[in-house]
């Protein structure tokens, strides 16, 4: 039989039933280091059991006893942190994409993503949850929007507040926010999610502003949307002027003096922020440029057609003639230091990238992510709380997942190396554990090879 045979015979195992449901398997992840994100710290030589898709017993590996049923992983040498989340995520909407969402949900949980929030829901993501849940598809836990409200789908106040009453009815976990509405449609949108008791979260409309947005008590403010124009300096010529993919073109008129005042209101306010500052970067900066983006090893895991859209994109935003690099940076800088500002005012951060999004491959985005965060000044354990207890608390669920405890979800990675001293450690997986599935390495890398062969040129 021949190896290409094999590979993908290898992870078509990945999707079928031989794999134990959650509640029929039994681990014991022995001699291990445990980073259980409670705090900046990691515990040696520790052995954790998981039954029934739960964290059953932590405790020195010298003592304890491995039950007979459990299959036992070597952690001698590696590191077991609580698996991350992906706070922007893209589930495809298109019901009739099947194989390229298997795709995505696989690569998320590949790169160790066991937590998805998805960020523009449609119907049968309702179902996909429900899979997921139950053990019968190979993905992460999913946490989804309803169809985005926007300028188009919300057509005046009274159908915002009809279409908020039937998201809240279906069951989505929480309303989407994109551009276009206006103030009268977006405080109707608000009330009425009051009303139903659903968060909402994503962008600010900008006939809203951050003000009205922080003051409505949105639940995210996603990619720090509507945050440069608050920061215009006084008497600027472009007081009223678009703020251009997240405000890029203001740049050269920003007053950081006024951040403290941004900040304090986006911590008064409870708040949180998914800065995606990966998909900011990868758009906006000249380099790396498409090309050398474009060649990057996991872009081997999309469709060919939508990397060349990605290039395209990036080609026309550089090829316009307002674009200025030296501009571009100086928005990266300021976002930088706002960033910093907000996390060290206590401003909650969720790990998000946006992906699959403009050079954003699903699941290798978060680890560009990570590393951006720690660029902009955040240390790595502040970074990963970011993707793992953050989350727990955003949700109100810290009893359920989000560190690594007894009695806790069994969403865990296991890497050969320690993220708290550099988080590029996190790309160094042993394996992933999703909702008491055990996928080694092997079989990760199995199943990535299938899917590079499916999208290959």
């Amino acid at each position: 039989m021949n190896r290409s045979l094999l590979l993908i015979l290898a992870a078509a195992l990945i999707t079928a039933p031989a794999f134990a449901e959650p509640s029929q398997s039994a681990f014991a992840i022995t001699n291990v280091t445990v980073i259980p994100m409670d705090s900046d710290r990691a515990v040696p030589a520790q052995t954790v059991i998981v039954r029934a898709g739960r964290i059953e017993s932590i405790g020195p590996a010298r003592s304890a006893r491995v039950p007979r049923d459990a299959t036992t992983i070597d952690g001698r040498g590696r590191y077991l942190m609580p698996g991350l989340a992906e706070m922007h995520a893209h589930v495809p909407p298109q019901p009739d994409s099947e194989q390229w969402t298997q795709d995505v949900l696989f690569l998320y949980v590949a790169n160790g993503i066991t937590f998805a929030r998805s960020m523009l829901g449609a119907p049968h993501h309702l179902e996909l949850r429900e899979r997921a849940e139950r053990g019968d598809l190979l993905s992460p836990r999913i946490y989804t929007s309803g169809p985005s409200l926007n300028g188009n789908s919300v057509a005046s106040p009274d159908d915002g507040r009809r279409l908020v009453a039937a998201h809240a009815e279906a069951g989505y976990d929480f309303l989407k926010i994109h551009p276009g509405l206006d103030r009268a449609r977006y405080d109707a949108v608000v009330a009425a999610a009051h009303e139903h008791g659903i968060a909402f979260g994503g962008h600010v409309p900008s006939a809203v502003g951050l003000f009205r947005a922080l003051e409505a008590r949105q639940a995210t403010i996603d990619h720090l949307d509507e945050f440069m124009t608050p920061l215009l300096r006084d008497g600027s010529p472009l007081a009223n002027a678009p703020a251009n993919f997240f405000g890029w073109n203001l740049a050269g008129h920003i007053d950081t003096g006024k951040i403290s005042a941004v900040v304090r209101a986006t911590r008064e306010s409870g708040v949180w922020v998914v800065p995606t500052e990966s998909l900011i970067q990868h758009v906006l900066l000249s380099e790396p440029g498409a090309d050398a983006l474009a060649a990057r090893p996991e872009m081997r895991f999309v469709p060919p057609e939508m990397r060349a859209r990605w290039v395209e994109v990036k080609g026309n935003v550089q090829a316009n003639s307002n674009y200025d690099a030296q501009l571009v940076r100086r928005f990266v800088e300021v976002r930088a230091e706002l960033m910093r500002a907000l996390h060290e005012a206590g401003v909650g951060f969720l790990l998000g990238s946006d992906a699959p999004q403009i050079f954003n491959v699903p699941g290798f985005a978060i680890h560009h992510e990570l590393r951006m965060l720690v660029e902009a000044g955040l240390t790595p354990f502040e970074v990963l709380a970011s993707g793992t207890r953050n989350v727990a608390r955003f949700i109100g669920e810290e009893d359920a997942f989000g560190t690594v405890a007894v009695g806790k979800r069994a969403d865990l990675l296991l890497l050969d190396a320690n993220p708290l001293v550099n988080v590029a450690n996190v790309q160094r997986r042993a394996g992933v554990m999703v909702n008491g599935r055990w996928l080694p390495e092997r079989e990760i890398q199995a199943g990535l090879a299938e899917i590079a062969a499916r999208y290959a040129d």
